[in-house]
Order: C-alpha cells, then structure tokens, then sequence
C-alpha cells in the first residue's frame, strides 16, 4: 500500500490496514504473513518477524568430499511431479512452509531464469526423497533451493553438487531452516550471513489458539495476562489462556487486571517458534514469572517456521 506525499501522515495506510485485518478475521483468516519492505513500519501495526534468510558462500576447495550412498541423482523438468510430490512431503512435515498449488508453484518459478535446473535425489528403489533447484552462471552454482528427506538425500545431493567442482569457483545459496549449514560441512569455515524474512501478526488471537497445536503433556494449564494489540480490538485487554492435557487451547477474555504482560508481536513470534518464552522474558518482551515461562517453555513446539517462498 502507498500514498502520494501530500496524504502521507493522515492515518490513510493505518485505516487500510485495519480494513484488511477485519476482512480477513471475518473470513476466519487468523494469521497474517508478509515478507516486509520495512520492518519498524509492520512492527508499529502488529507485525513480527519470524524467519529467517541465510546466506552462504562455499568455495569449490569447501566442498564435502563425495559419501557413497546406494540411490543416485537425475535431472528433472522444473514441472515434475516429483519434484512437487518431495516438496509437498517436506512442508506437511516443516513448520511455516507454504504448500503450493498451481498458483503457488507458478508464482515460486516466476522470477527465475531460464537456465534454472532441478535434480532429484532417488533411493535405490527410485523413490524421490530430496531435490535441488539451482542455476550455473559466471562459475558460481547458485542454489535456489535444497531440500532432504533423510540424510542419505542429503549426501546424495552434495555428491552431485561437488561433481561440478571443475565447473564452478564456488557454491552460493540460501537456507531457510534457522540452522547454519556450516556445521554440517567438514570444513565449516565458510560465509553465511543471516538476515530476517518474513514477519507476521494474529488477526484473532482466541480463534487462532483454539487450532494451535500445543504439546501435549498429561496436565492442564493456565496463564492469565494482559495483551496489547495496536490494530485488532479482539486482542486487546485481559485472557486466561487454558491449555488441556491432549495440548488444545482456548483463550477468552476476562475482567480482572493481570500482573503478566505481552504484545500481540511477541505473542506471534513465540507461538510461530522463533524466539523462545525464555529469551522473550530475558529481554523484556513477556513480563510474567519464572513458572509461567517454563510452562511456556514446555507447551511450544521448539521448531522455527520454514518459508522459502516469496510473496
């Protein structure tokens, strides 16, 4: 969204917003995801961020050394099915990662090259379990996306990117899990670089809680506290979150002032898993008690969203 600078600092953008938001809670559409032309103009509206983009550079002299695995790699048409079937298997098993339809596989092709290239790593029974989408220009093999179902897959396919060691000077690509790669390469001392992503923010924070997947653990829990939201009424004033034993929640408002506090960004980011309850109060982003935050501790899944997609 944009305004002409005569009507800039009216509270235009701020009202269409809002209007998206509400259009969106009245399609039961509980979470908003957007990758940010800045981050301090979502943060002030209820955005967070909640991945990350890692670079990294890896000399043809960095390359691991080849593992025998029993499958082999072939390349592939860009529409493969596949390809989508890999891809489709490892975002039901990620956190975040979008699945994509037609739209969404047209829309992940759209910006690149024609020189891009897809191969596949299949098993010894010529079932497909890891992919790589990459393009070779001026000696750099630069990968777009790398994806493994197993750490067989995993070998298998930097078996097939270090055969072009006499081709390239060096590999370039992005990872998207939140992990350094380096630590899985013999020699680890590569670039990487790391740089947020994507941001969010719950529309409806009762509606989103009541599908969110809390780990279950025998007991039932509870935490009372206030909540500020700078948009959505709805997020707004006093919860009792109650999580039952099989990890199911409800959140309803309630009238008593709470000790414990939280914003509906940081509220986002932890539930999203990218900043741990721990760190969160540490930095003074939860106010609650040592209790609270290690029950938050132990409901949240410790697994950072996935998103490798642009849009």
């Amino acid at each position: 969204v944009a305004t002409y600078p005569e009507y800039a600092g009216r509270g235009l953008i701020h009202a269409l917003m809002s209007e998206c938001l509400r259009h969106m809670r009245e399609n039961r559409q509980y979470i908003s995801i957007l990758c940010p032309y800045s981050i301090p103009f979502y943060r002030k509206m209820g955005w967070e961020v909640i991945s990350d983009k890692l670079s990294f550079q890896i000399k043809d002299t960095q390359l691991p050394r080849r593992k025998p695995v029993p499958g082999m790699v072939e390349r592939v048409p860009l529409d493969s099915e596949d390809l989508k079937n890999v891809y489709e298997y490892f975002a039901l098993q990620h956190h975040g990662a979008l699945i994509r339809d037609e739209v969404g596989w047209a829309e992940y092709w759209r910006w690149e090259t024609e020189d891009m290239i897809a191969a596949i790593y299949y098993n010894e029974k010529h079932r497909p379990l890891g992919y790589v989408a990459y393009s070779i220009e001026n000696e750099h093999f630069n990968i777009k996306e790398l994806i493994y179902l197993n750490q067989e897959a995993r070998h298998g396919l930097w078996n097939y990117i270090s055969a072009h060691f006499s081709m390239i000077n060096d590999v370039r690509g992005y990872n998207y899990t939140g992990e350094p790669l380096a630590f899985l390469l013999e020699d680890a001392s590569i670039k990487e670089s790391i740089s947020p992503y994507y941001m969010a923010r719950i529309v409806d924070f009762p509606a989103f809680v009541a599908d969110y997947p809390f780990k279950a653990d025998g007991t039932e829990r509870e935490w009372r506290f206030s909540m500020t939201d700078p948009i959505m009424e709805c997020n707004q004033g006093s919860f009792l979150l109650k999580i039952s034993k099989d990890g199911r929640g409800t959140a309803v408002k309630i009238s008593e002032p709470c000790a414990d506090s939280i914003s509906i960004q940081t509220m986002t980011t932890m539930l999203m898993g990218y900043k741990r309850p721990d760190y969160l109060a540490k930095i003074g982003r939860i106010h609650a008690g040592g209790e609270t935050i290690d029950m938050l501790e132990d409901a949240i899944e410790q697994q950072p969203p996935y998103i490798s997609d642009y849009f």
